[in-house]
C-alpha cells in the first residue's frame, strides 16, 4: 500500500503537477535558487542607491563598461566549461562571486566614500546578477525535457521569487544595523550555501531510477572551442531571434530603469531613503511573482502555450509605455515597473528557459550565457547610450515614453515568432545545425 501523501505534497502535486520521483529535485533545485536570488536581491537596492548617486550620465558610461566585462568574461566561462567538470564550473561561479562581496565589503568598510569601489560595486554586480541566474537555469535546461520544464520551471521558478520576497526585509533591516557592508557580507554567505544546495541536487540526480550512465556524461567537461557559443550563435536563425528577443527585453528595461533613476532622486532626497523604497518594491515585485508563480505559470505554459509566456510582459509594456507618455510621475512609473518585474520573473525568464530545452549542451553552456549576459548587457549599453543621446537633443519624456512603446510592440512579435518555431520542433536536438531554424 503506497504511503499517504502529506499535504505539502498534495498542494505541489495539484499545483504542478509534479511526479513523485521529481519531488526531491525539485525540492532542491528550489532552495538553491532561492539562495541564488535571495543572495542578489538582497545587493539590488545598494546597487540602485548607488547609481542614484552617480547620476544618469555616470551610470550610461557604466553600461557600457558592464557591456565590456561581459565580454571578457563569457570566453573565460566558455574555457572553463571545455575542460573542467561542469558541476565545479557552477560552484566555482557562485564561490568567485561570494568571495568578491566579502572583498568589496571590506573596502567599503574601510573607506565608505570610495567612489571608485562604488563603480566597481554597479558594474560587477550587473556583470554577475545575470550569470549566477544564468547558470542555474543552464543546469536545469541540461537535465530537463520540454514538457517537464513546462510542468515544473513555475515552481522551481517560485524558490528564487521567495528569496527575492525575503532579501529586501532583510536588506531594509541590515542597511539600518550593520551598513551596506553588513548586507554584503550577508548576501556571501547564502552563495556558499547555495554550493550545498547544488551539491545536493546533483546527488538526488545521481541516485534518480532514470539516471543511467547519461548522468555522469552530464557532469564531464564538455570540450569544444570557448568561443563556440557566438559561433553557433551566428549560425542559426533561432538562435539570432533568440539573440534580439533578448535585446528588446535588456532595452524596454534600460528605458525605464533611466526614468526609475531620474524620478527616485526628486522624490526621495535622502539616500537611506531611496534603499529602503527600493527593498520595498523589491518586495512587492516578489509577493505578485510567487503568486503568479505558483498559480498560474504551469497553467498557462501547458494549457495555453508557450506564446502568451513570452508575449503577455511585452504587451503590458507596450501599455504602460503609452501610459507614462499621458502621466509621467513616480507612482505610475512604480506601478509599470513592479509589472513589468513580476511578469518577467513569473512568465517571460520561464518561458526563455523553456526554449532553450530544444538545443544540444554546448549550445546551453556556453551560447545560453552569451545571449544571457553578453546580448542583454549589449541591450543595455546601446539603449542607454540611444536614450542619451535623444535626451540631450531635447527630446520630451512622453516621446521618449514612445519610443519605448515601439521596442515593446517589436519584442512581443519576437516573442511570437519564437513560440511558434519551438512548438513545431521540441524535441531537443543534437547540433544546432540540425535545429528547424537553422536550415531556414
Amino acid at each position: 500500500m503506497s504511503a499517504e501523501l502529506s499535504p505539502v505534497a498534495r498542494l505541489l502535486q495539484r499545483l504542478a503537477q509534479i511526479e513523485p520521483e521529481e519531488r526531491p529535485a525539485v525540492a532542491a533545485a528550489f532552495a538553491l535558487f532561492f539562495c541564488v536570488l535571495c543572495g542578489y536581491f538582497m545587493l539590488r537596492p545598494v546597487r540602485e542607491t548607488i547609481g542614484t548617486v552617480l547620476g544618469e550620465k555616470e551610470v550610461e558610461d557604466l553600461f557600457v563598461a558592464t557591456w565590456v566585462g561581459s565580454i571578457a568574461v563569457i570566453p573565460i566561462y566558455g574555457l572553463a566549461c571545455s575542460y573542467l567538470p561542469r558541476a565545479a564550473v557552477l560552484a566555482a561561479v557562485y564561490a568567485l562571486f561570494g568571495g568578491s562581496l566579502l572583498v568589496l565589503a571590506g573596502e567599503m568598510n574601510v573607506d565608505p566614500g570610495n567612489l571608485a569601489a562604488a563603480r566597481f560595486f554597479y558594474v560587477w554586480i550587473s556583470i554577475f546578477n545575470l550569470f549566477v541566474v544564468s547558470v542555474f537555469w543552464t543546469l536545469m535546461v541540461d537535465r530537463t525535457s520540454s514538457e517537464q520544464a513546462k510542468r515544473l520551471f513555475g515552481v522551481i521558478a517560485a524558490g528564487g521569487t521567495l528569496g527575492g520576497l525575503i532579501a529586501p526585509v532583510i536588506t531594509d533591516f541590515l542597511v539600518e544595523r550593520v551598513g551596506r557592508t553588513g548586507v554584503l557580507m550577508t548576501s556571501a554567505s547564502l552563495f556558499a550555501i547555495a554550493i550545498v544546495c547544488q551539491m545536493i541536487l546533483l546527488r538526488v540526480w545521481r541516485r534518480s531510477p532514470k539516471a543511467g550512465a547519461d548522468t555522469s556524461s552530464r557532469e564531464k567537461p564538455i570540450g569544444g572551442n570557448p568561443f563556440a557559443g557566438i559561433t553557433r550563435v551566428l549560425r542559426s536563425p533561432y538562435l539570432l531571434g533568440f539573440c534580439l528577443f533578448v535585446f528588446l527585453l535588456a532595452s524596454v528595461t534600460t528605458f525605464l530603469y533611466f526614468d526609475q533613476l531620474r524620478l527616485v532622486k526628486e522624490a526621495f532626497p535622502n539616500e537611506d531613503d531611496r534603499t529602503q523604497v527600493f527593498a520595498r518594491i523589491d518586495f512587492v515585485v516578489q509577493a505578485l511573482t510567487l503568486l503568479t508563480q505558483v498559480f498560474f505559470t504551469g497553467r498557462i505554459a501547458t494549457r495555453l502555450g508557450l506564446a502568451v509566456l513570452l508575449v503577455s510582459v511585452p504587451l503590458a509594456m507596450l501599455g504602460g509605455f503609452l501610459t507614462l507618455a499621458l502621466i509621467s510621475n513616480f507612482w505610475v512609473l512604480a506601478v509599470v515597473m513592479v509589472i513589468r518585474r513580476a511578469g518577467e520573473y513569473a512568465l517571460t525568464r520561464p518561458g526563455r528557459e523553456i526554449l532553450f530545452t530544444s538545443v544540444d549542451t554546448e549550445t546551453k553552456y556556453k551560447a545560453k550565457n552569451f545571449i544571457d549576459v553578453v546580448v542583454y548587457r549589449g541591450g543595455d549599453a546601446l539603449s542607454a547610450q540611444v536614450r542619451g543621446g535623444l535626451k540631450a537633443s531635447d527630446i520630451s519624456s512622453a516621446a521618449l515614453a514612445l519610443v519605448g512603446a515601439g521596442l515593446a510592440l517589436v519584442w512581443a512579435v519576437v516573442g511570437w515568432w519564437l513560440a511558434r518555431r519551438h512548438e513545431t520542433q521540441p524535441a531537443p536536438l543534437g547540433s544546432p545545425d540540425r535545429h528547424p531554424a537553422a536550415s531556414t
